[in-house]
């Protein structure tokens, strides 16, 4: 499996990825000019041990590349960990890379994430950012609709701006933006993806992003189970 749909109309894509847990491995060994052939007991404890301390270079050298389909709310959550990762303590730049779609440049016809009735959620009762328990079916059924005719309006009036010839970079300022797919690249180092994974699933995290990350682990995982499993301990 390579994908993974997530949410009413996204996805994620596993393109690429190099290495194993035998990287990560052969990557801490180097020091001591040691290689193993085959991951063993030894091996796994020693993958244990870098993640438990902290040693988190040899992480690095296995890199894993997806396509995501997401709302835009969901892709400015995830733009932050590459901005970032230049900039976290103790660790150095953790590998991220990221190309996104244009419609400076594409005009294909746009997509919008509709929550259906039953998947709208209060605001929380402790916290000022966040949500709370899902609304009653019908105030949830009621802004759904309202969603769908907002939507369907902006894309009215985009579509009558590219027939008049304005130019695509302009007309998709009547598209709504926070529910609207966007598709990228993101290309990292398992380290990056783990850090990535232990804070977008938490309970406390979005719940759009937290079914991306439950994709982004899913197809991670069984790739390397040792490494990713200890570096989300």
């Amino acid at each position: 499996m390579s994908m993974i749909t997530v949410l009413d109309k996204g996805y994620v894509r596993l393109v690429n990825h190099m290495g194993s847990d035998l990287t990560v491995v052969n990557a801490a060994r180097v020091s001591y000019a040691k290689e193993s052939k085959e991951l063993n007991e030894r091996d796994m404890k020693l993958i244990t041990f870098l993640a438990r301390e902290g040693h988190t270079s040899p992480f690095r050298h296995v890199i894993l590349q997806f396509e995501v389909y997401a709302p835009l709310m969901v892709a400015r959550q995830w733009w932050k960990y590459v901005v970032g990762s230049a900039h976290q303590e103790g660790t150095g730049d953790t590998l991220e890379a990221w190309n996104e779609s244009s419609r400076r440049y594409i005009t294909e016809d746009p997509a919008f994430y509709i929550p259906s009735a039953q998947e709208w959620r209060g605001k929380p009762e402790n916290s000022k950012q966040g949500s709370g328990d899902v609304v009653a079916w019908a105030l949830g059924d009621k802004y759904t609709q309202e969603l769908m005719e907002y939507v369907e309006e902006g894309v009215r009036k985009y579509e009558a701006a590219l027939q008049d010839g304005v130019c695509a970079e302009q007309a998709r300022l009547f598209l709504p933006a926070y529910g609207m797919y966007v598709r990228w690249y993101w290309t990292a180092s398992l380290q990056a993806v783990c850090h990535f994974l232990n804070q977008r699933l938490e309970h406390d995290a979005q719940k759009e992003i937290q079914e991306y990350a439950k994709a982004i682990l899913q197809l991670s995982q069984p790739l390397f189970p040792n490494a990713v499993g200890e570096l989300l301990k």
